[in-house]
């Protein structure tokens, strides 16, 4: 039986940095709120600060150690697996897996495979819902394409959704990634797009609800 590692974060705190302002803006506010004595404006406010601090939660994950795994780099649900003649970026078919997160998901990024990142491609754009195919091309995005230790490529793409207006990422290129390893995030709601050679043997379909580092999307041959 294989073995899995265990992805620990930066910090003991399970909550995200990146959203620490949304949080203590909104705690502040309730502050001010309660000493005003606008009760019902507060309670709404201190609602939302427990939310936010839910939304941007940062649980550790154990990733597969088997080498040929490709893990899944976002919570949510499964909404498109099957090959592409073409990408958004180029004329390479690709088989292309599509991952929907709610706000209800955790919303930290991971690495899907080891590789090195060969570049990223930043694209502004609409913002459709990203459970929509066009979204995938006209949204805003953030292309990150990694190049593995046996020379084969594939991208993982961050897309902004209808609510999402902010798409973080900490990679740079020349960055060598491992499996499993936070990479950035994409505020409230938003889907990622997963661009793997055709011979990757999928572990997945549609529908099914997968954790970022932890389930299995397919192997690399």
């Amino acid at each position: 039986m294989e073995q899995n590692i265990s992805n620990k974060g930066d910090t003991a705190f399970p909550i995200a940095r990146e959203g620490y302002p949304f949080i203590f803006a909104s705690a502040f506010t309730t502050a001010v709120l309660a000493f005003l004595g606008l009760t019902a404006l507060a309670l709404f406010f201190w609602a939302l600060t427990v939310f936010i601090c839910f939304f941007f939660r940062d649980p550790e994950r154990v990733t597969p150690r088997d080498s040929a795994a490709i893990v899944s780099p976002a919570d949510g649900k499964v909404i498109t697996v099957g090959e592409v003649e073409t990408t958004p970026f180029d004329d390479q078919r690709m088989l292309k897996i599509s991952i929907f997160m709610s706000i209800f998901n955790v919303h930290v990024n991971r690495i899907p495979f080891d590789g090195q990142v060969e570049n990223i491609i930043y694209h502004p754009g609409k913002f459709f819902s990203a459970n929509l195919d066009k979204a995938s091309k006209e949204n805003e995005h953030n292309a990150i394409n990694i190049r593995t230790e046996d020379n084969r490529s594939f991208r993982v793409v961050q897309i902004a959704g209808l609510i999402a207006r902010r798409i973080i990422c900490k990679l740079s290129k020349g960055d060598k990634v491992s499996k499993g390893d936070r990479f950035g995030l994409i505020c409230f709601g938003s889907r990622l797009d997963v661009y793997l050679p055709t011979d990757v043997k999928t572990e997945v379909s549609e529908g099914k609800s997968v954790r970022a580092g932890e389930t299995i999307l397919g192997y690399m041959p």
